[in-house]
């Protein structure tokens, strides 16, 4: 019986395969996650409904999971519409994941054509499509190593 919360067989399976700096794409309703990944990437879709599973969710069973040496958000382009309203409220809710988990890390933005290209990268070896509704909810996280 697995401790960690996280208990689908593919994730787990791409996880255990992962390495220090390979990439991990939560990906919300709206990211184009057939197209947007790179070239050794899996895709996982967990999206059932309209806001379920979301990304929170997949946040917080992948932290219980794997050691995380980054956690980045898609940031907002300053010509966004969407750039004068402020930061996205479920940021927020992604921090308050990070501290439930003793994750003592900072969400860092990287902006939307820059994360496109990380996320692109032969790093990245996981997309785990959401239904998550949020405007800009996407987290991309660079593994890190387990030290214990």
């Amino acid at each position: 019986m697995l401790k960690t919360s996280l208990l689908h067989p593919d994730i787990l399976r791409v996880l255990a395969r992962a390495g220090h700096h390979s990439k991990v794409l939560i990906a919300d309703g709206n990211y184009p996650a057939s197209t947007k990944r790179g070239p050794n990437a899996e895709l996982v879709c967990l999206n059932l409904a309209p806001g379920v599973v979301n990304v929170a969710q997949v946040l917080r069973a992948l932290l219980s999971a794997v050691p995380v040496d980054h956690i980045n958000t898609m940031g907002i382009p300053p010509d966004d519409p969407y750039a004068q309203q402020g930061e996205p409220p479920v940021w927020a809710e992604y921090r308050a994941v990070m501290a439930a988990a003793g994750v003592k890390l900072k969400l860092e933005p990287v902006l939307k054509w820059d994360f496109y290209q990380h996320v692109e990268s032969p790093d990245h070896v996981l997309t785990i499509q959401t239904a998550d509704q949020a405007l800009w909810a996407n987290v991309l996280l660079t593994l890190g190593c387990r030290t214990d």
